[in-house]
């Protein structure tokens, strides 16, 4: 998804959470100039580990149980929380795609096995890119919701789980399975307001079935 195509869907959601695009891009300019001198998995880099069948990991309740009974295919792309439950099964991501919600210290030991991390830049998490990124060894993308630009680069998508399955759309993913995706309900997480939680899981869903094309199959178990 280019930017032309997803600034119509952002604005709206400025709109109804009361973000501050103007943080948004304050966040994309701080991940900017903190990537100076680390190793960027720019988008050629990208293409080529996206395969046209994809697996992306949510962070969903639902998401320990299915992965007894599901296989990995193709591409496997976590989104941020996923991570910790992926490493202690000793899957390892392709690509991880966070704004450094979950738990940051399985994310930068996946980073160093291997993992890409897209590290995504907003409003409200600019402490926690001054904080983690110095600890990310490995290849890294960061992403902004706002206008990219620099190596910061924006490929659609709001929650860690939709902006996974944009971006395997965007390389050219046809078939993406969806693991860990629950979209009724959440995780409980100390300092998380649920309630908003839920109303980012429907822009998700929204995201997910409503923007891709009917070339992409999306497959949930």
């Amino acid at each position: 998804m280019d930017f032309h195509e997803w600034e119509p869907v952002y604005c709206k959601i400025l709109e109804e959470f009361k973000f501050s695009r103007r943080d948004d891009e304050l966040s994309a300019r701080l991940l900017n100039t903190m990537v100076e001198g680390k190793r960027i998995c720019k988008p050629e880099c990208l293409e080529k580990i996206v395969h046209h069948r994809v697996t992306v990991y949510g962070y969903g309740p639902n998401l320990e149980n299915e992965l007894e009974n599901i296989r990995p295919i193709g591409t496997l792309i976590s989104a941020d929380g996923a991570t910790s439950i992926l490493m202690k099964k000793g899957i390892i991501p392709d690509i991880i795609v966070t704004d450094l919600d979950g738990d940051i210290k399985s994310q930068i030991e996946a980073n160093l096995y291997g993992s890409i991390a897209v590290i995504h830049a907003h409003g409200d998490n600019i402490e926690r890119i001054r904080e983690a990124l110095p600890f990310f060894e490995g290849w890294i993308t960061p992403t902004t919701q706002s206008e990219p630009f620099g190596n910061v680069y924006n490929f659609g998508g709001f929650t860690d789980g939709d902006r996974a399955v944009v971006l395997a759309r965007h390389f050219g993913a046809s078939q993406i399975y969806l693991v860990g995706f629950d979209f009724n309900s959440v995780r409980e997480q100390r300092g998380k307001d649920s309630r908003i939680k839920v109303e980012k899981l429907k822009w998700a869903r929204r995201i997910i079935f409503e923007l891709n094309p009917p070339t992409v199959s999306l497959l949930i178990p």
